[in-house]
């Protein structure tokens, strides 16, 4: 009670006094806190009783005022007294003490207004960064303490300097040999060290220069202070040193090197206070982007940055239930790693395990964006760690499991991971654990190389539909991403020989169009081993046959470039009309497919513009048309799933077809020739999108022949499935005729793809 009259009445008493210049007022604040010290015998008594936060406010008015009065860059009285005096290191000193009782926090909150308000560079002055630099290591310490905010925003406001000037964080890259002898030295505050703060010899302090830049401070200072050399000596690296490899080796302690302003954030990212933590990931954030190569280097060398990421994403991994509905995985709401808030009471669609699910969607997109803000060193050695620690570690035995909930579960997550993921450096090495790194074209013996890849793709054709459908939309979700490696190896590394073709050099018979429609040494479908099911003597099979236009002679087929009326209607009349239910239904024809195609191949075209594929295929003449055709893996799976379109389950067809419309949208002309081009001359045993989809049609109209009423049932399943028919009794060959639907769409699809495709390939 009586320390708060005093200082009621101190302050009473400046407000009367007549105003000191500047520097006096300055220097007499600072001697009323020594003396407290000197004087005082009651260390027990909190700081708050004390007079010393008063005089610390108005020590840090006066140099506010003192720099607002000065031209900009000009350093006043109070500050040199300020850097020439050691002020800052004495009061680390006395906040690493705690004496009195709260001083730490009164410490903190100094040299946090004193770096926000004074807006001339400070942390260049040896007297500013190395007291700057011993508090650092006293913050995060020890968890939940009462200084938990003041250190916080004391870190901040240092990464908030650093982000503004980062050439500076090399003050901060300190030898450890230098900070074990700094620990062991104990700081001991004297009377005399107090009482002689006039009589310091002049060279210890740090001279100013009055227009010093933020830009160029370090750099004079460290020219013009005998200290400084040293330390500069201890902080520098050569380029070699610099040169980081992307090997596993990455994340190994540098012995030399500290980084404690990065340590102690990574100590209140496990605070309780989720505002604490939250605060220390923004610190970090503003780290992991300055960009110096020596604190990238350090930060993933000598920190734990990479062990807390992929530890946290591991437990959080971990903690989610074994069984999680994969929509409610796929629908839980846009995860922002800032706003990691949820209430379970507050929720409507609460389910078990959302709080989890969240956490750990939170933190993958903490890491996501971490990853892409760092500087290009950290971010590759970021990324190599969540891969191996955690990609490989915890969620490969998820995906490769048995257990068909588990691996429903563990393939959702991996979906949604997909889905997010923004880091162009985290998207590679998410790639390259899902597929492999291999670009050599795929044989059957080795398909199984990359055993995840080969999982996955088994998966699409799964038992479980469920786990069918949730698998491809994955693959759907990844060939969307802006990577050239997931085309490549799941699809182009096969095609880039173009040894599915059959290639004969043009003669006149070439050209000679036959009676039947096909170019002479064509290879007859009919004769096809692919096709030997279909019966000759079906009259639906010879009928359907005939309806594919004939090639003209003024097109031969090795320019690549078919009439496109030519191809539409090739894919347009693919179903039989017997089979097809569109034109009963209004707003059901191919037009409604071209404006989709249209948005969705410009879209793929701005993915794949970087990728600087070809424009026309690859001469046949440079291709090894001798080696054997394997479509690969995920060809060969997608193409036996949709030939059997007819007996598959409409969700899964509808996947199925989803993915290979995305495949057909990319503009390389491997791919067109590949999958939209009817008229393309296939090597004997080799198989396209078109000869499939012949084959099933084939099929389809040989057992349109045994179904009663088959044209009036495919229009009823139609208007079911669009919901202008309330449901009813059920239908026989259910299966059937929803397959059908499926392909009469798929067709129309594909003839909207290649008719876009190929106007802009012919628009200048």
């Amino acid at each position: 009670m009586f320390s708060k009259f005093t200082s009621i009445l101190q302050h009473a008493v400046e407000a009367l006094a007549p105003s000191l210049p500047l520097q006096e007022d300055f220097v007499y604040h600072w001697k009323a806190i020594t003396h407290y010290y000197i004087e005082t015998s009651d260390d027990k008594a909190p700081v708050t009783d004390t007079n010393i936060p008063s005089h610390l406010e108005q020590m840090l008015d006066i140099l506010v005022q003192e720099e607002n009065e000065r031209e900009s860059g000009e350093t006043g009285p109070c500050m040199e007294y300020l850097l020439h005096h050691k002020i800052l290191e004495t009061l680390y000193t006395l906040g690493k003490a705690d004496c009195p009782p709260g001083m730490k926090q009164q410490v903190l909150a100094f040299y946090t207004k004193l770096l926000g308000r004074i807006r001339q560079p400070l942390l260049p002055h040896i007297n500013v960064h190395r007291p700057v630099q011993k508090l650092i290591r006293l913050c995060g310490e020890v968890l939940a303490t009462p200084t938990e905010n003041e250190e916080i925003q004391f870190l901040c406001i240092v990464c908030a300097k650093l982000k503004q000037d980062p050439y500076l964080v090399n003050f901060f890259l300190e030898s450890k040999l230098k900070a074990m002898a700094s620990k062991e030295s104990t700081n001991l505050i004297t009377e005399d060290m107090l009482k002689g703060q006039d009589s310091l010899a002049p060279d210890t302090g740090q001279p100013m220069q009055p227009e010093e830049t933020p830009g160029t401070a370090g750099a004079e200072h460290m020219e013009k202070e005998d200290e400084l050399p040293q330390q500069a000596d201890d902080l520098s690296f050569s380029l070699d040193e610099l040169n980081v490899t992307s090997s596993p080796e990455s994340s190994t302690v540098c012995p030399n090197q500290d980084y404690n302003l990065v340590n102690s954030l990574l100590n209140l990212t496990k605070s309780p206070d989720g505002r604490i933590a939250v605060k220390a990931c923004e610190g970090l954030m503003l780290l992991v982007s300055l960009p110096e190569p020596a604190a990238a280097k350090c930060l993933t060398q000598s920190t734990c940055l990479c062990e807390l990421l992929t530890d946290r994403l591991a437990s959080l991994y971990r903690a989610l239930p074994q069984s999680l509905d994969p929509l409610d995985i796929e629908t839980v709401e846009a995860i922002n790693w800032g706003l990691d808030s949820y209430s379970h009471k507050e929720d409507a669609s609460a389910f078990p395990g959302k709080r989890a699910l969240i956490s750990f969607l939170s933190w993958f997109d903490y890491c996501d964006q971490l990853i892409k803000e760092a500087q290009k060193i950290a971010a590759v050695a970021m990324a190599k760690a969540v891969r191996e620690r955690f990609f490989v570690d915890v969620m490969e035995p998820q995906l490769m499991q048995t257990s068909e909930i588990g691996i429903l579960t563990s393939t959702a997550l991996l979906h949604r991971i997909v889905r997010q993921v923004t880091s162009d450096v985290l998207l590679q090495e998410l790639v390259y654990f899902v597929l492999g790194e291999q670009r050599e074209p795929e044989t059957l013996p080795n398909i199984n190389r990359h055993p995840l890849r080969h999982r996955l793709i088994e998966h699409c054709d799964h038992i479980s539909d469920e786990i069918s459908i949730m698998t491809l939309r994955m693959f759907e979700h990844l060939l969307q991403k802006p990577h050239e490696h997931i085309l490549y190896n799941l699809v182009l590394r096969n095609l880039e020989e173009r040894n599915y073709t059959e290639y004969k050099p043009l003669c006149q018979e070439d050209k000679d169009v036959v009676e039947n429609g096909q170019i002479a040494g064509a290879i007859d479908l009919e004769e096809d081993p692919l096709f030997t099911d279909l019966s000759p003597d079906s009259t639906g099979a010879q009928e359907w046959l005939s309806v594919s236009p004939p090639v003209s002679p003024e097109h031969p087929k090795n320019d690549g470039k078919t009439e496109v009326h030519k191809i539409v209607n090739s894919f347009l009349c693919l179903v039989p009309d017997e089979a097809k239910s569109s034109y009963h239904v209004e707003g059901t024809g191919y037009d409604t497919y071209l404006r989709d195609a249209h948005r969705h191949f410009r879209d793929y075209c701005l993915i794949c513009l970087r990728w600087e594929w070809p424009g026309s295929p690859r001469s046949l003449e440079k291709c090894n048309l001798e080696a054997s055709f394997f479509e690969g893996h995920f060809l060969k799976v997608l193409f036996d799933r949709m030939g059997r379109i007819l007996d598959q389950p409409y969700d899964v067809n509808l996947q199925v077809t989803s993915v290979l419309s995305k495949l057909s949208l990319f503009p390389h002309p491997h791919i067109h020739e590949y999958l939209l081009d009817p008229y393309i001359n296939l090597a004997s045993g080799c198989r396209s999108l078109f000869s499939v989809i012949v084959r099933v049609v084939g099929d389809l109209m040989v057992r349109i022949q045994r179904i009663p009423d088959f044209t009036p049932k495919l229009l009823l399943v139609r208007k079911r499935l669009l919901g202008l028919e309330p449901e009813g009794p059920v239908i026989d060959h259910m299966t059937l005729l929803e397959g059908v639907i499926v392909l009469e769409e798929f067709c129309k699809e594909l003839a909207a793809i290649a008719f876009v495709k190929y106007h802009a390939s012919s628009t200048p």
